[in-house]
C-alpha cells in the first residue's frame, strides 16, 4: 500500500518544478483534444478530461484558451498519439506516451534518451502488460473512510482508496474517472489534488541509490522532450 501514490507523487512534484514545460504540453494536449470533436468540454469527454487534469497543474486560463481558440480556428497542425516501451537499469520497465507532429523525430529523440542514459527501447507489448490503466483521483480534508462511504453511497465501483499526507487517494477504473469525480462533486468537494489517467505498475522494484540516480536522469532526459506527454515507470522513487 502506498507505494503507488509515491511514483504519482514524485512525478507531480517534477512537473510542478518545470511549469513552463508542463504548460506548453498541456496547450497541444487541449489543442488535440479540441480538434478531435466539439471545442466544448460539455460535449467533448476527452476535453473535459484534459481540462480536468489541467486544473491540477494550475495551468492558466490563458493558455487553456489558446489552444481552444486555435483548434476552433482550425489549425492545421495534425499530432499522432504514439506509445514507446523500454527498459532501464536492471531491467526497470518505461512506458513513453508522446503527441507528435513528426514520428520519426521523436521515435529518434525517445530512443536516444534511453540508450545515453543505460536504458533501450523495446518492442510494443514488451513493457506494458505489466502495467494497469487507471484513473487516479486526490483530494484533501476528508478520511479515507469518509471518502469509502461516498463511493459507497454513489454506487462506485473503486479499487483501491488510500490515505498519505493528509490525502486521500482513489484508484479506479479508467471509465469510472467521470463517476469518481461527480462523487465528490455531490458532497460539495471540487478541488482535486490530483486527476490522472495513468499506467500503474503491478509490480515496482527498487533500485540501490546509484542506479536510482542514473534511471532517475534517463527520466528527465525523456521528459524533457517536447513531443512527450506522460511518463510510467515501475520504478519506486521513494
Amino acid at each position: 500500500m502506498g507505494r503507488k501514490w509515491n511514483n504519482i507523487k514524485e512525478k507531480k512534484a517534477s512537473k510542478d518544478a518545470n511549469t513552463s514545460r508542463i504548460y506548453a504540453k498541456f496547450g497541444r494536449e487541449i489543442y488535440v483534444a479540441a480538434k478531435s470533436g466539439d471545442p466544448s468540454p460539455e460535449s467533448n469527454q476527452a476535453l473535459k478530461f484534459v481540462l480536468e487534469r489541467a486544473k491540477t497543474y494550475s495551468v492558466p486560463k490563458a493558455i487553456i484558451d489558446r489552444a481552444i481558440e486555435k483548434a476552433k480556428g482550425g489549425g492545421d497542425e495534425n499530432f499522432d498519439e504514439l506509445r514507446y516501451e523500454g527498459f532501464g537499469v536492471n531491467g526497470a520497465m518505461v512506458i513513453v506516451d508522446a503527441l507528435t507532429n513528426n514520428v520519426n523525430r521523436t521515435a529518434s529523440e525517445v530512443r536516444a534518451a534511453f540508450g545515453k542514459n543505460g536504458g533501450n527501447m523495446g518492442v510494443s507489448g514488451s513493457v506494458a502488460y505489466m502495467f494497469d490503466p487507471s484513473a487516479v483521483i486526490g483530494i484533501e480534508g476528508k478520511s479515507a473512510d469518509d471518502v469509502l462511504e461516498l463511493m459507497l453511497e454513489a454506487d462506485v465501483d473503486v479499487r483501491d482508496i488510500e490515505e498519505h499526507d493528509g490525502q486521500v487517494v482513489v484508484y479506479a477504473e479508467p471509465s469510472q474517472f467521470h463517476e469518481v469525480q461527480e462523487a465528490f462533486r455531490q458532497a460539495g468537494v471540487t478541488d482535486f489534488t490530483v486527476a490522472e489517467l495513468t499506467m500503474l505498475a503491478q509490480n515496482e522494484i527498487s533500485l540501490d541509490e546509484e542506479s536510482q540516480a542514473q534511471f532517475e536522469k534517463m527520466i528527465d532526459a525523456i521528459e524533457d522532450l517536447e513531443d512527450v506527454q506522460q511518463v510510467h515507470h515501475n520504478v519506486d522513487l521513494a
